[in-house]
């Protein structure tokens, strides 16, 4: 919220790719470019990876979002960096999965942003295919929406998060960006996103 990376416009929402209006729009890509903010990351990261997974062998990135603070998670951790394309290369070695990787080997997955949770597990699923142990994701936000949820208890992928929607709403109360009304407003987009502000 301090770099503007969140931004709350309830009265005046945003259109996401998908076609959803949102109240939210988060941008995590705008934390590289504070070196203060992307090392808190960088450290809190390593430090719950550590404590929830244990250390992996290698750190993965999903493209193109969580490369760069996945590299600097692998670097600060002394592990191994690959990334997953979303899909296969059509030229070249045709990778998905890029860098040198070990199969077998035990891997925590980076995201920067958790929505439905479709692109993540599909780097997930390419990762296993590749003959990766997978340990589970972390991602620096999630919305929390039920279909997340859902959808990475039924692929038995472990999430764990730096912050999360619940959270987020009540920091900006506290620190006067919406106001306590804004609040009903924010949690009812979040319960059905598909169908809000149509």
């Amino acid at each position: 919220m301090q770099i503007k990376a969140i931004k709350l416009q309830p009265e005046s929402p945003f259109t996401w790719a998908s076609g959803w209006k949102s109240p939210i729009y988060c941008d995590n890509r705008l934390t590289l470019s504070f070196p203060k903010i992307r090392n808190y990351l960088k450290i809190e990261f390593a430090k719950q990876i550590e404590e929830v997974y244990g250390k992996p062998d290698y750190i993965a990135g999903v493209a193109t979002g969580a490369i760069a603070i996945g590299v600097l998670v692998a670097e600060f951790l002394g592990v191994p960096f690959i990334y997953v394309r979303d899909k296969a290369k059509g030229h070249g070695r045709q990778n998905q999965v890029e860098g040198f990787f070990e199969p077998g080997s035990n891997v925590v997955v980076i995201e920067d942003l958790i929505s439905t949770g479709g692109s993540s597990l599909k780097a997930v699923a390419a990762l296993k295919e590749a003959g990766a142990r997978v340990l589970g994701m972390m991602a620096i936000f999630t919305y929390d929406f039920p279909i997340a949820a859902e959808n990475f208890e039924n692929a038995k992928v472990r999430l764990h998060t730096l912050s999360d929607y619940h959270h987020l709403l009540e920091q900006a109360v506290v620190q006067g960006a919406i106001s306590e009304s804004s609040v009903e407003v924010l949690k009812e987009w979040r319960k059905d996103p598909a169908v809000w502000g149509n």
